[in-house]
């Protein structure tokens, strides 16, 4: 208890580590209990925080900020017409196909398993075979439901979706046209001496914006050459299996292997077993290969090295608590929190905060 008291003492008698405190908490509070509402602006800051870097390239360029907002966010609404009008209505007659197709896929999945005793009778019983076809059978009754739910309710999701695509291209401008003002009316409430706040602030804003970019990037590139691949090699669903591998590289280590069962039953149940099918898992493979080996370290060569655990425990807690933008950003919150218990006081002698007094925006 007296250890605990000291801790205590020690800790919370630096007037900076209070506020540093009381901003966490406020912060995680905001997002925690008004994440829901707030999900357009947030996906705008990130959005806005992307571009970002290329309107500061136009700027160190010579060019006037006004005009570089003007012609990166023209940019990003072509861009994110192409996606809407050109790439995701290929994604949505994929699945609607798969849904479709997805009855016979069953039915030859439970043919093959009945298959099962003949050829292995001292591994697999009809009795083993028969309970897990009833429960596929309840699974699949299951997802059908939760499908029509899910068309039910589309209307008040096509309302939502609608909302999102006005707000967030506005928001996006904005952010970017008044970056400094916005930035300069956020430090206005902070006190005069956060040095704490600001070494904390320096340490985990280059490991975010270099996450957040890399992982941007690393998705358009994989999922690239995997539709690409993929297109070549002849499989079906390409655009639809190419958006989960993309996407996938969002939770590493686990991301991959989960993705790898839907290529895989897609490339068998086109192909069936013989070189066709290893094509496939071959190159996946080999993509998943290069993406670990090659491009994580070639984008991501300035981020801090969390251990595995620490990453999937991130990724745990935060995409529990905040879903799929929690996973999102679950590296970045977790060098937040590493740099706030690098910088938080250890002793009496050692006082964090001794930083000189600037803002966060002299780092932005």
């Amino acid at each position: 208890m007296e250890l605990l008291k000291n801790w205590f003492k020690r800790s919370f008698s630096d007037p900076q580590v209070v506020i540093l405190g009381v901003i966490l908490v406020i912060g995680f509070a905001i997002v925690f209990g008004l994440g829901k509402w707030l999900a357009p602006m947030f996906a705008a800051l990130v959005i806005a925080y992307l571009l970002e870097a290329v309107v500061g390239w136009f700027e160190r360029a010579g060019m006037r900020r006004m005009l570089a907002v003007v012609i990166v966010f023209l940019g990003f609404l072509a861009l994110a017409l192409f996606l809407l009008f050109g790439f995701l209505p290929r994604i949505s007659r994929q699945l609607t196909q798969l849904v479709q197709q997805f009855p016979d896929y069953l039915s030859r999945g439970q043919d093959l398993l009945k298959q099962l005793p003949e050829r292995y009778p001292q591994v697999v019983t009809e009795e083993q075979v028969q309970a897990l076809t009833a429960t596929l059978g309840q699974e699949a009754a299951n997802l059908g439901q939760q499908l029509l739910t899910l068309s039910l309710s589309s209307v008040g999701v096509l309302l939502g979706l609608v909302v999102f695509l006005v707000l967030v291209p506005v928001l996006v401008f904005f952010f970017l046209k008044d970056k400094d003002l916005m930035v300069r009316w956020f430090v206005g409430f902070l006190p005069q001496e956060r040095g704490l706040v600001t070494t904390v602030w320096n340490e985990a804003e280059t490991q975010i914006a270099n996450y957040v970019r890399g992982k941007v990037l690393e998705i358009f590139i994989v999922g690239s050459v995997t539709y690409v691949t993929f297109i070549f090699l002849g499989l079906e669903y390409a655009a639809l299996l190419s958006t989960l591998v993309g996407f996938s590289v969002l939770i590493p280590y686990i991301g991959a292997a989960v993705v790898t069962l839907p290529i895989a039953l897609v490339a068998y149940f086109q192909y069936g077993w013989g070189w066709d099918f290893g094509q496939v898992l071959i190159a996946y493979g080999i993509i998943q290969a290069l993406d670990g080996n090659v491009l994580v370290p070639l984008l991501f060569s300035e981020v801090v090295n969390l251990h595995p655990v620490a990453i999937i425990l991130a990724i745990l807690v935060f995409g529990g608590l905040w879903g799929f933008w929690g996973i999102f950003f679950a590296i970045p919150l977790a060098t937040l929190v590493q740099a706030v218990i690098g910088a938080w006081p250890r002793s009496k002698s050692e006082p964090a905060g001794e930083a000189e007094p600037v803002g966060p925006e002299d780092s932005a």
